[in-house]
């Protein structure tokens, strides 16, 4: 789904105190009593990144074929870049679960790949679902796309023996408070995953002022626990709506508050969180949406995606005040002009990009 950029909300209100809480009788929430926010305005400063352009998202986007057995992406301009389908997604899912709006990716190091889905008939709900890549490509998914593709989609009012063994390497969570659901993240050194609940109204503004991450448990695919903070800035509150962790356990979100882009660096620890605003503000936004955001570990790269429009940059180079230029940057634009909802990159290097309508996930063909 689209996302509204975000601006920064007036926010005034006492801390609360450090203490756990159950929430919905299973997930432990730590209310963290301190700022999550470790700021040093006086030190802000502009950069002016003109390799990345601003492409304004279209009035409505490219639309797959659902014959289609192969799709693919390219770059139109800046870093070259094709993607070509990897893995066509069940649609319908499960049980005729509505499994049409994707919303962000995270693959483990054992080869799991998680997608949240949030269907658009719920508010602020959606659910996790893994699947096992090595086993999907086994079972040749990899040759038939379609064959993952329509794997809830019985024949003659059964599913066939290859079906049932392509489901057995999918696992389906129940369905939790998501919020948007566009931030799942895997953290390369912990093993763990972890997501924001940005709970929102119909029109798109935050809920609440309050920060709140879930870390998800791997067998039930649902939150066990979570940290409910807030994001303090002399009165004013910075909602982070994507999230990325780096091979050290850095934990990364970006923003918009009207000035730029901003990246936000900090910790995640079972009970913990603190995030500092990095001290380059980036001029050039690369879209209209903020959609995600990823961590190519081969190089060492940060990945802002705004629908079609993808720029990168050294992580090391945020350390201190920064020392990122105008060279530091790589941009792609892509097309066709799809819903593009999350990147993440294996080992390799190779970049996994999600896309909606239909919903599939494409592999770039080289390192990105």
């Amino acid at each position: 789904m689209k996302r509204f950029i975000l601006g920064v909300i007036s926010f005034a209100a006492c801390l609360m105190l450090g203490q756990f809480a159950v929430a919905n009788a299973s997930v432990k929430v730590y209310n963290q009593r301190s700022t999550a926010l470790i700021n040093h305005p006086s030190r802000m400063r502009v950069l002016n990144n003109s390799k990345v352009n601003y492409v304004k998202a279209p009035k409505s986007f490219a639309h797959m074929k659902r014959t289609n057995h192969i799709n693919g992406m390219k770059s139109y301009s800046g870093k070259g870049v094709t993607f070509k389908t990897r893995f066509l997604l069940p649609y319908p899912g499960k049980d005729n679960q509505p499994w049409g709006n994707p919303q962000s990716i995270a693959i483990s190091k054992s080869g799991y790949m998680y997608i949240v889905y949030c269907p658009t008939n719920l508010n602020n709900e959606g659910r996790i679902v893994r699947y096992d890549m090595k086993r999907l490509v086994q079972l040749g998914v990899e040759k038939d796309p379609q064959l993952l593709q329509s794997t809830y989609v019985k024949h003659n009012g059964r599913y066939s023996d290859k079906q049932k063994e392509v489901q057995k390497a999918i696992k389906v969570g129940g369905l939790f408070d998501t919020g948007h659901g566009q931030s799942l993240a895997y953290n390369l050194k912990s093993h763990a995953l972890y997501m924001w609940r940005d709970n929102e109204t119909k029109s798109g503004a935050p809920t609440s002022t309050g920060g709140y991450i879930q870390h998800i448990s791997a067998s039930s695919l649902k939150p066990d626990r979570a940290i409910s903070f807030h994001l303090i800035s002399h009165g004013f509150i910075h909602g982070g709506h994507t999230l990325t962790f780096d091979k050290y356990g850095n934990a990364y979100f970006w923003s918009n508050p009207g000035n730029g882009v901003n990246v936000y660096k900090g910790r995640i620890s079972a009970h913990h969180v603190v995030f500092r605003r990095t001290d380059q503000v980036f001029k050039h936004l690369p879209g209209t949406h903020i959609q995600s955001m990823g961590y190519n570990e081969k190089r060492g790269r940060l990945y802002l995606v705004a629908d079609d429009s993808v720029a990168s940059f050294p992580a090391k180079q945020l350390n201190g005040h920064g020392s990122l230029t105008n060279s530091s940057f790589e941009w792609s634009g892509l097309t066709p002009k799809r819903e593009t909802e999350g990147l993440t990159f294996d080992s390799t290097g190779h970049g996994y990009l999600l896309c909606n309508h239909d919903p599939e996930v494409l592999l770039s063909t080289t390192v990105y």
